[in-house]
């Protein structure tokens, strides 16, 4: 069978993905000590397949990373697959990232299963929004979270595309409704997650359109999702950035406790722009009310 077939067909063996409810939490446990420069910040993205291999392992992983925020995809809570764990909870206790909220799609063996956030900041406000799918497929959202980071609301999107193969239409309309939503909101914003799509496809050449994919503007490397034998390691995680952040850095982490690698970037708010002079027409901006 030629590659390109095989490929699609090897993807679909792997796990079922989904998606959660958003809520606000206190934290719980102490954060460990950070020491960042004003404006820089370290963001994560990590598919960790309900936890099938161990928490504690996934926890391991984001501890020695230090990240500042986490976005999460295939996330259980209360879930008989999880024994009834809280997984967002758990990971929160065990990473020292006290703020914490789960978007729920579905409901999966008799629990909630959707996308994560863990923060290093509080957060601010929560949003949750449906993305389009085909009659009777898993649903999808994009969740949505505004944190303060040295005075100023930043805007973190995360989301889990609809999965390949034969749903790239489905992607173009899911990627097409992120894109409208987030052009709406006038703060700087990133969007984390799990987007099941190559660098060069139609669904990430459109978001692309207004954010910088970090890995590849830093020169990073490294696919995210391995498969088996000698075929190749395909890159569907990202980490994209508006033109309000300087992408520093990346890295793809080769670590075996998720069907996925995580994606670290670095990454630094560029100081607001100076207000204009008096006398001088200043240039027209959207309104407040535009963003969600």
């Amino acid at each position: 069978m030629h590659l390109r077939r095989l490929l699609p067909i090897l993807f679909l063996m792997g796990p079922l993905a989904c998606a959660s409810g958003p809520g606000l939490r206190p934290p719980e446990a102490p954060v460990a000590s950070v020491q960042r420069k004003t404006g820089e910040l370290r963001v994560m993205t990590f598919n960790i397949q309900s936890g099938a291999r161990g928490l504690e392992g996934v926890a391991r992983v984001i501890r020695a990373s230090v990240p500042d925020v986490v976005a999460l995809q295939e996330v259980d809570v209360g879930s008989t697959r999880a024994g009834g764990v809280d997984q967002v909870a758990e990971l929160s206790r065990l990473t020292g990232l006290p703020y914490r909220a789960h978007f729920r799609t579905t409901k999966l063996y008799g629990g909630d299963y959707g996308i994560a956030l863990l923060s290093r900041f509080p957060l601010e406000a929560l949003a949750q929004y449906p993305l389009p799918v085909p009659a009777g497929a898993e649903p999808r959202t994009l969740a949505h979270a505004v944190l303060q980071m040295d005075g100023r609301e930043v805007s973190v999107y995360l989301t889990h595309l609809i999965r390949r193969p034969f749903n790239g239409d489905a992607r173009v309309r899911q990627s097409v409704r992120v894109a409208r939503l987030m052009a709406a909101d006038t703060r700087p914003k990133l969007l984390l997650g799990d987007l099941n799509d190559d660098p060069g496809s139609r669904p990430i050449r459109l978001l692309r359109r207004s954010m910088q994919d970090v890995v590849a503007t830093t020169g990073g490397a490294g696919g995210t999702y391995p498969l088996p034998l000698f075929l190749p390691t395909l890159r569907i995680d990202y980490v994209l950035a508006c033109d309000a952040f300087t992408p520093v850095s990346s890295r793809v982490l080769r670590v075996d406790v998720s069907d996925h690698y995580p994606v670290v970037a670095d990454l630094r708010l560029k100081e607001e722009a100076a207000p204009a002079v008096a006398g001088r027409a200043a240039p027209a901006s959207l309104p407040a009310s535009s963003a969600p």
